[in-house]
């Protein structure tokens, strides 16, 4: 299909220079400064289209070779050129994967480098690659203000809100932001693509901003080529749907009509820029050479549909106006298309032989220096006078002893004041103070620009943070219970955890998840409110997942993962135990050995909690207990227990369930040699299998055994205790364990 692509532009051309006057160009005739400057700008602009053309029909000769690893092309979507062409090379982009004319374009507003050279080495998997590195083929450069999308199946829509959204809310906190103030954001997605349930909330978000007077400059541009792989889009589906939304400037064009598409576009972004609302630019396009390389366009569309496209092809319709206006002739119109050919050609060539990663450790060199970045971080030494002005009297280590939910709220009020551009948000948190106070006071101190409520929507709470994090803020996003985290999961999975991959660390998402979790909740249970499942966090790479339980911890661990967020643009996941929060006794009631003071700003140092640090209670000699969250507080109970039973044990709060302190961990188990892994979350997928695992990795020889929650949802009443781990079934492991010779 390549081929004939191709075979059709050069024939279709040639054809006309028999019914073109010989030599009519724009060389031939002087023409007024204002017409020049059109020409000039349409020449551009047809010299990406071109120079897009050639990328996708050499990736697809590379791919043939075995030299090339890419071949979604962006063939019949080259009218995207005029998006570029109408906004600001400062304008913060998040594009389609259709987008080359787009990116040759911008490229040519900024100069400095070789565009066609860029996406090329991508297509090999070169290490060259100025953005990833050569880990994929991505349409981002950090000079170009694109930031990167590895698959644009509406995933990067709630980013794209969320830049939107900090432009004006940065100028507003007057702090420092990636982008100028009178920016505008844009993000291309497809007519498919347009469906899915992230866009559709997106767009939503967007809508419900700004028809609360929120700022919100986003240029939403569905490139409509009327087919998702295979499956059709019905006709006239997008314009019905978003064609008339009340609060969505709507407009539309064909992409393969040059001058019109360039003015419809300037429009928009114009509109966008003067208002700072959301618009969607609806571009009718085309898709031309099927899907990707592997796709047998045949099997689903019939001769007749492929062909009949043909003529609405960008880059031959750019031609033939270039030729019936008397600017280029058929010949010149060859001529710029064999030289592009040639130079894309000869780029393939010699990039195709260049070095690719080659081994794990390249591979992952941006998530592991990303988590030894981390790692390394320590809290801001603090500010005391604006400290005591906005926290006012008593200062939070002059409280006394503090709950759990205490001293997280005393710990973010800490973090909004040590950093100005932190910001705390989601459902309930503001005037509410979150459903179990855990904000409360925070937005009357801090201020309504910095802690705010959010929509019900935790893709759009999720995606607000990414788009923050990438435009210079520090977001700490609530969300509200644990089990509804995975409503959104692939905001973090599968866009902030990948940034820093796919950009080589150019770009970050700084951020601190707050996660209300884990079961054991009483009076107010259910599966959605104790929900003991971490599994979808643990497995993905170079995040942090702190889950603190002593009150002491839980401040100085919000701290560190501030600091991390902030120099390292560490994607850090705060899980909270609910059971906890306002947990005051230990081991009988009134011994109030739940509550800790809240750590000596002063002594931050040496209260830091480094990320992947455990904390040991005990130094028993019998057992090694290694626990987390409200394991913790029923390992201490059990362990003063088992000394009724003469077994000394030693209990271990790992502290951060990735990376885990397998190095403190370690040491603990070999000063007694048995170990029991006390684990809340599932026996399958829990966060035992990975201590277990880590332990005999590592060496050691000892017994172990571990004691998990059952593989089950959490139902109401006081069944949830037969499938919850209890304090019974830890003690007996325990002493079986301790007394196994």
């Amino acid at each position: 299909m390549a081929e004939q692509i191709d075979d059709h532009f050069t024939s279709t051309v040639a054809a006309m220079a028999d019914t073109t006057r010989p030599g009519a160009s724009d060389h031939d005739q002087p023409v007024e400064t204002a017409s020049s400057l059109f020409v000039q700008q349409t020449l551009d602009l047809f010299d990406s289209q071109l120079g897009s053309r050639h990328l996708d029909l050499v990736a697809r000769r590379l791919r043939a070779k075995g030299k090339g690893f890419y071949t979604i092309g962006s063939s019949g979507h080259e009218g995207n050129a005029v998006v570029a062409g109408a906004l600001r090379p400062t304008d913060p982009a998040l594009l389609h994967y259709r987008s080359g004319a787009f990116f040759l374009q911008r490229a040519r507003q900024v100069r400095g480098s070789n565009p066609l050279r860029d996406v090329l080495l991508g297509v090999v998997a070169a290490t060259e690659e100025p953005m990833s590195g050569g880990r994929h083929k991505v349409f981002g450069r950090h000079d170009l203000n694109i930031i990167p999308q590895t698959s644009t199946i509406a995933s990067h829509l709630p980013r794209a809100v969320g830049v939107a959204f900090s432009i004006a809310r940065a100028a507003k906190l007057n702090v420092l932001s990636a982008w100028p103030e009178d920016a505008i954001a844009v993000c291309s997605f497809g007519d498919a693509s347009a469906n899915h349930s992230t866009a559709i909330g997106a767009i939503n978000t967007a809508i419900h901003s700004a028809f609360q007077g929120l700022p919100l400059p986003l240029l939403f541009v569905c490139e409509d080529n009327g087919i998702g792989i295979s499956t059709r889009t019905p006709k006239g589906w997008i314009s019905a749907n978003f064609g008339n939304r009340e609060g969505l400037e709507y407009f539309t064009v064909d992409g393969s009509d040059l001058p019109m598409a360039y003015a419809t576009a300037k429009h928009a972004a114009d509109w966008v820029r003067r208002h700072r609302k959301p618009a969607f630019l609806h571009l009718r396009t085309v898709r031309l050479m099927g899907h990707a390389g592997s796709d047998f366009e045949a099997a689903y569309r019939t001769t007749t549909e492929i062909t009949a496209d043909f003529d609405r092809d960008p880059v031959l319709c750019t031609a033939k106006l270039l030729i019936e206006r008397g600017h280029l002739s058929p010949n010149d119109i060859l001529a710029l298309y064999d030289d592009k050919r040639a130079e894309v050609a000869a780029l393939a060539q010699e990039v195709s032989e260049l070095p690719q990663l080659d081994s794990p450790a390249a591979v992952m060199r941006p998530l592991t220096e990303g988590l030894d970045e981390a790692m390394a971080a320590e809290p801001r030494r603090t500010y005391p006078a604006r400290r005591a002005q906005i926290v006012g009297s008593p200062m939070p280590e002059h409280e006394g002893l503090l709950t759990l939910a205490l001293s997280i709220n005393r710990a973010l009020l800490d973090v909004l004041i040590e950093y100005p551009e932190a910001l705390v948000f989601g459902e309930d948190v503001a005037r509410k103070g979150g459903v179990y106070g855990v904000t409360r006071g925070l937005m009357k101190k801090a201020g309504s620009a910095r802690v705010f409520d959010t929509l019900l929507d935790e893709q759009a709470i999720l995606g607000l943070a990414l788009g923050a994090g990438v435009s210079g803020l520090l977001p700490i996003p609530e969300i509200q219970y644990l089990a509804y985290l995975h409503n959104a999961a692939d905001q973090i999975r599968g866009e902030g955890a990948t940034l820093q991959f796919f950009s080589d660390r150019q770009y970050r998402n700084p951020m601190v998840v707050r996660v209300a979790g884990y079961g054991y909740q009483k009076g107010f249970g259910g599966h959605f409110h104790n929900d003991n499942a971490v599994a979808a966090l643990r497995d993905i790479p170079g995040i942090v997942v702190a889950s603190p339980a002593r009150p002491d911890d839980a401040a100085a661990m919000m701290h560190t993962c501030a600091a991390a967020a902030r120099t390292a643009g560490a994607v850090c996941v705060y899980l909270e135990p609910i059971a906890l929060y306002h947990t005051r006794d230990l081991y009988e009631d009134g011994d109030e050995q739940w509550l800790a003071a809240y750590p000596d700003p002063v002594k931050r140092a040496e209260n830091h909690v480094p990320i992947g640090s455990a904390r040991t209670y005990g130094d028993g000699t019998d057992l090694t207990i290694v626990t987390f969250g409200n394991g913790v507080y029923m390992s201490l109970r059990v362990a003063r227990r088992l000394e009724k039973a003469h077994i000394a044990a030693r209990v271990v709060d790992m502290r951060w369930l990735a990376p885990l302190p397998v190095h403190d961990i370690l040491g603990e188990a070999n000063a007694t040699g048995r170990v029991l892994v006390v684990d809340e979350t599932r026996s399958s997928g829990g966060v035992a299998e990975g201590v277990v695992t880590a332990l005999i990795d590592e060496g050691f020889t000892g017994r172990l055994a571990r004691v998990a929650s059952e593989d089950s949802f959490i139902p109401l009443g006081d069944a949830a205790l037969g499938v919850l781990l209890s304090e019974d079934t830890i003690e007996a492991a325990a002493i079986k364990l301790a007394q196994v010779s």
